[in-house]
């Protein structure tokens, strides 16, 4: 007696297996993405500190450690002065430098970091570490690699 099956239910089966769009974001692969991202930056970021290429000395020193944000200072194999990387005269060192610290109040403040390429002459590195000192700075470091394992 029941005319088009009304007590069946087959519409509703049919709604009820079909589902809506989704609307949630997945931020899984996003996240996995910004970590790569940020050890890569963390990994290069000290690759890009200095510019001037020098072939550093073996020693046996372990690493300094700073508070402050050190100048740096590289002198190259031909006794050439740069301050980041940007070459200086040697006249010029003291007041260059002092700039770069923000005074000669800070000067004592701010470690100096002694960049010497292993083949530049003694000499230059002596008068420019004798003229840093002389200038007021007082944490002069002399930077170098460690020497492999024997």
């Amino acid at each position: 007696m029941a005319l088009g099956g009304g007590a069946s239910g087959g519409g509703r089966r049919g709604r009820r297996g079909r589902r809506g769009p989704l609307t949630e974001i997945n931020v899984t692969p996003l996240v996995d993405v910004m970590l790569v991202l940020l050890i890569i930056f963390m990994i290069s970021a000290p690759l890009l500190t200095v510019g001037v290429p020098v072939e550093l000395p073996k020693t046996e020193a372990s690493a300094v450690e700073t508070d402050n944000e050190p100048l740096s200072v590289s002198i190259d194999q031909q006794g050439a002065i740069f301050i980041a990387d940007s070459e200086t005269s040697f006249d010029d060192l003291a007041v260059r430098l002092l700039t770069e610290a923000g005074g000669s109040d800070k000067a004592s403040e701010r470690p100096v970091f002694v960049r010497a390429d292993g083949r530049a002459p003694y000499q230059a590195v002596a008068r420019v570490m004798a003229r840093l000192s002389a200038s007021g700075f007082t944490k002069l470091n002399l930077i170098t690699d460690t020497a492999p394992e024997a």
